[in-house]
């Protein structure tokens, strides 16, 4: 187990933070006090280094260090980790007053590309993915301590980037919105495989997860999950209590969750903080 206090080189968050990511990763590019790669890394391995399944969960996730030493410790030990990063978009103090002086404001592309998420953490995990900087050069340096290989190598993972944003609760209890919480449904059954990002047959089925539009296909849509390993969830749209609960009764191995319904209740904001 660590102790209170490492000393040891590679936890170095000027060489391996700081320079890292201004020199190699995002030449040019500035964030103020990002971590070590090689101390994140560290410490992940005490706790998912045996677990080739896990989840992390980071918030505020700032330069992105910690997917990145996901990346690494997948590389090292095989397996599927994941790391869901949750940052916003805040531009810099100093940043705001220039961009507000050009009669610029929050919301504007002009304003948001400088904001710590489209800046810094984006980037920072595209490049170390591909191996090459924002412009497309290869990234110069390598990786240094547990495994060694150069930087420009890249990894083979896959990201995904969304941005929160609120929808009518109208257009979503009506189904006019089902793309715009497609990646939710999708996070919800484990952010793997394909997508559904639309239902135009009266149902859809994927690696993890399947969703009825129309419950006269129910039965169609019932045999399509039984035929597939690996499901997790059955996000079934209807209004009927009753015909929600009957498909569900044929799916008693899988969590079933009822659109809109359930996805309402579970994002709504009661106003007590």
């Amino acid at each position: 187990m660590p102790g209170t206090q490492w000393r040891i080189s590679s936890h170095d968050a000027t060489q391996y933070g700081s320079r890292l990511l201004r020199d190699s990763l995002l030449p040019g590019r500035e964030f103020p006090f990002p971590k070590s790669l090689y101390a994140v890394e560290d410490a992940l391995r005490f706790f998912i280094a045996d677990n080739p399944n896990a989840v992390v969960v980071d918030f505020f996730s700032g330069s992105g260090t910690t997917a990145h030493a996901v990346m690494r410790l997948n590389k090292q030990y095989g397996g599927s980790r994941q790391c869901i990063s949750v940052t916003n978009n805040e531009v810099s103090a100093e940043e705001q007053g220039k961009l507000r002086a050009q009669g610029l404001r929050p919301g504007d592309p002009e304003w948001e590309q400088w904001g710590i998420c489209d800046y810094i953490t984006k980037p920072r995990i595209r490049a170390a993915i591909t191996g090459a900087t924002a412009t497309g050069e290869p990234i110069r340096g390598e990786y240094r301590f547990v495994d060694e290989f150069p930087i420009a190598d890249g990894f083979a993972e896959n990201a995904a980037f969304f941005t929160l944003t609120y929808e009518s609760p109208f257009m979503v209890s009506t189904d006019r919105a089902f793309a715009a919480i497609a990646p939710m449904l999708w996070l919800r059954a484990g952010a793997r495989g394909d997508r559904i990002d639309s239902v135009d047959q009266g149902f859809a089925v994927v690696d993890s997860y399947g969703v009825l539009r129309d419950l006269d296909q129910a039965a169609e849509f019932v045999d399509a999950l039984r035929e597939r390993d690996g499901i997790r969830i059955a996000y079934i749209v209807t209004d009927d209590e009753g015909r929600y609960q009957q498909v569900a009764s044929e799916l008693p191995h899988i969590e079933t969750v009822r659109l809109y319904e359930d996805y309402l209740r579970n994002c709504e904001s009661t106003g007590d903080f």
